[in-house]
C-alpha cells in the first residue's frame, strides 16, 4: 500500500482529506506501525488508490490471524463492507504467470516451511505480486522481481537462528532417509543430514536458493536460471562458490584405500 500511495503523487494531507480519516493514523498505516487496522480504513485507502481489494483482503485476514485477532473480530470489520467490488480477477497474464511457475514455488517453499505455512506463503506471494503487478511488469526482470516477493514472504515465515534460516524440517525428508529402514542408520543419516543442512543455511542468499533449488529440488541449471530470472552462468558460479564452501566445512568422504 506504501509503495502505491507514494505512486500516487497525493500527499497525506489530500489522501486524509479524502477519505475522511485522521492523517497520523494513515501516517501508522502506511508505516506499519501502530494498532491493527480495521479493514474499513484498509479498504477506503485501497480503493482511493485504486489497488484491488480482493488479494490485499487476503494478505489482512492471514496478517490478522498471525496477529492472534480473532475470526470474530475479522468478521466484525467487514460486516459493513464489500470485499470484492472490484478488481476481483486477476490480470490474465498474472494467471498465465502463476500457472507457469506456482508449482515451482512451493517445492522452494517446502524446503523452509510445513504444508500449511508454504501453501499459505505461495499464496501470499501471488496476492502481492497481484498488488504490484504493473510494478512487476516494469521491472528489469518480470521472473527476478516475482521470486525476490516469493523469498521475502518465505523468509518472514521460516524459522531463524543466529540470522539464518533454518532448514532442519525439510531434512526429515529427503529420499535417503526416507528409504532407510534400520533405526541406528536412520540416526546416524539424519545427524549428518542436519549437520550439512545447517551448512547450507550459512551460505550467502544467492548461493542457498540455487543450493536449495539444485541439490533438494532437483532442478537443472537450465530450470533454476529461468525460475530466477538469472544468467546460467551466475547459476554455475554461485553453485561452484556454494560447493566449495560446504567441501570445506564438510569435506567430502574419502576415497582413499576402497580400491581392492
Amino acid at each position: 500500500m506504501r509503495t502505491s500511495y507514494l505512486a500516487s503523487g497525493l500527499t497525506l494531507n489530500e489522501l486524509s482529506g479524502r477519505v475522511r480519516f485522521a492523517k497520523s493514523k494513515i501516517s501508522e498505516l502506511l508505516r506499519g506501525v501502530g494498532l491493527y487496522p480495521r479493514w474499513e480504513i484498509v479498504l477506503l485507502l485501497a480503493t482511493e488508490l485504486g489497488m484491488p481489494n480482493w488479494p490485499l483482503y487476503r494478505l489482512w485476514s492471514q496478517a490478522a490471524l498471525e496477529a492472534h485477532k480473532s475470526s470474530e473480530w475479522i468478521n466484525s470489520c467487514t460486516d459493513r463492507t464489500t470485499v470484492t467490488a472490484t478488481h476481483t480477477t486477476p490480470p490474465l497474464d498474472h494467471g498465465a504467470f502463476r500457472e507457469l511457475v506456482e508449482n515451482d514455488y512451493v517445492l522452494y517453499a517446502q524446503v523452509f516451511l510445513d504444508d500449511d505455512q508454504r501453501d499459505n506463503a505461495v499464496a501470499d506471494t501471488f496476492d502481492r505480486l497481484w498488488l504490484s503487478w504493473n510494478q512487476a511488469l516494469a521491472s528489469h526482470d518480470l521472473r527476478r522481481y516475482a521470486w525476490n516477493v516469493l523469498r521475502t514472504t518465505v523468509m518472514a515465515r521460516t524459522p531463524h537462528r543466529d540470522g539464518r534460516p533454518e532448514l532442519g524440517h525439510a531434512a526429515f525428508d529427503t529420499v535417503t532417509l526416507q528409504n532407510l529402514t534400520d533405526p541406528a542408520h536412520y540416526a546416524h543419516q539424519l545427524s549428518e543430514t542436519l549437520e550439512l543442512f545447517t551448512v547450507i543455511s550459512r551460505l550467502p542468499d544467492r548461493q542457498l536458493d540455487v543450493i536449495v533449488l539444485r541439490r533438494l529440488c532437483g532442478f537443472t541449471h537450465e530450470a533454476a536460471s529461468a525460475l530466477l530470472g538469472t544468467s546460467l552462468a551466475t547459476i554455475r558460479s554461485d553453485e561452484r562458490h556454494a560447493t566449495r564452501f560446504l567441501d570445506s566445512v564438510i569435506p567430502p568422504p574419502s576415497t582413499e584405500g576402497t580400491a581392492p
